[in-house]
């Protein structure tokens, strides 16, 4: 932690990881991407942040494999800030038994930080609680940040007026672009939809994205996007950004 860090200003951010499931599309097992969990983590941290995980329905967490550092494909193998908290028990034990969104209490945090993998598009875009959860944040005039994607929950999030919470913002996410390129990486269709394609539909929104596998965030008034496993940096400065300190 940076000797600079202001311990009687600590910022607390509820970092929100996507539950296991199974891939209807390909059978694999699916979760949250690890740089998407711990380059935010890092940030944070290093500024003295108080990081808490939660997950939508607790307990422990499992990642894609194409994020593991250590994964045969070597897909990841340049995520040397994935590899260290995988090799700290201290770290890795965060990933372990994680409380639900259930305990979140929208007044004890400063932001709420989704992050993606596979599993979102499974569990992430019908789950109204925790869009509930999303809206109640950025009602509340604190930060609510999602990345990669984890922003579907944007395609149906609405706010207490009951309009969808993009409307008339600009915003990120996965890009159908990307979308292609996995899919011709590994010869099938991985994803039951396209975050782009479905954005793209919606009328008063201002869907936007950096390229291809380029790190891109956007941050519209409170509420913060990045495109990618390569935005989570980035997303999280827009968040400390955000919060002054």
């Amino acid at each position: 932690m940076s000797a600079n860090v202001n311990v009687l200003n600590t910022k607390k951010i509820a970092l929100v990881v996507a539950n296991p499931s199974v891939s209807k599309q390909t059978g694999w097992p699916i979760g949250f991407w690890w740089s998407e969990l711990t380059h935010p983590y890092w940030e944070f941290t290093e500024k003295g942040y108080q990081v808490d995980i939660f997950s939508p329905e607790g307990g422990d967490l499992e990642a894609d494999g194409f994020s593991d550092p250590e994964h045969e494909s070597g897909y990841s193998a340049h995520d040397l800030v994935s590899l260290g908290f995988k090799k700290s028990e201290k770290h890795l034990e965060l990933t372990k038994s994680t409380k639900s969104i259930d305990e979140i209490k929208v007044e004890e945090y400063d932001a709420i930080f989704l992050t993606g993998g596979q599993s979102p598009m499974y569990t992430f875009i019908d789950n109204e609680k925790l869009h509930k959860l999303f809206v109640d944040f950025y009602e509340a005039g604190k930060i609510a940040a999602a990345i990669c994607h984890a922003t579907c929950i944007l395609l149906k999030a609405k706010t207490s007026e009951g309009k969808l919470l993009v409307e008339g913002k600009t915003w990120t996410g996965f890009a159908d672009s990307e979308e292609a390129f996995a899919d011709n990486f590994v010869g099938q269709k991985i994803q039951p939809f396209w975050i782009e394609e479905e954005a793209r539909k919606i009328e008063n929104t201002n869907y936007i994205n950096g390229g291809l596998f380029k790190s891109f965030t956007v941050r519209d008034g409170n509420l913060i996007t990045g495109q990618q496993q390569y935005s989570g940096t980035t997303a999280a400065r827009l968040v400390i950004e955000a919060l002054g300190v």
